[in-house]
């Protein structure tokens, strides 16, 4: 069964779904990706420097998103928490969930997902990066400012 990362309805962001749809679908450029075409590339993680950088590895495994990750959804998750990409993906596609729950913590991975590959980006491009502690808490506020807005709105749901 295919599991849809951006659910019905969409998400609230579209450049936050579109990139999380390429993660879902491992289209991302990642360096283990790279490498078929071109094996002099490093493929160590830029983020955390330890591990060989791929779809799952960067998404949530690698100590810099998993950070972020569990900073986004620990208090939500509880005891459901995971890094694992395909439980993530289990966790935020279960239809079962209330569905507040489901859109924040679906609109949580997109967000995450975007700021990490974002990050990765910038340092791969040799420009300067955010420390995480920055990277969380812009994650975070971007994620509680859209609550607020479909609060305001009323948004139905």
């Amino acid at each position: 069964m295919r599991r849809d990362v951006n659910g019905p309805g969409g998400s609230g962001s579209p450049k936050f779904a579109f990139v999380a749809w390429l993660a879902a679908r491992d289209r991302l450029s990642t360096m283990d990706r790279i490498s078929k075409w071109d094996h002099r590339v490093d493929e160590t993680c830029v983020l955390c420097k330890r591990e060989p950088e791929s779809r799952n590895h960067l998404f949530f495994e690698c100590v810099f998103s998993a950070s972020v990750w569990e900073h986004l959804t620990k208090g939500i998750l509880l005891s459901n928490h995971s890094n694992v990409w395909q439980d993530i993906v289990f966790i935020i596609s279960d239809e079962r969930m209330e569905g507040k729950k489901r859109y924040c913590l679906r609109y949580a991975f997109q967000a995450a997902i975007h700021a990490i590959w974002r990050e990765r980006n910038k340092i791969r491009h040799n420009e300067k990066a955010l420390p995480i502690t920055a990277v969380m808490k812009m994650v975070e506020k971007g994620v509680r400012n859209k609550l607020s807005i479909l609060r305001t709105k009323r948004v139905k749901g």
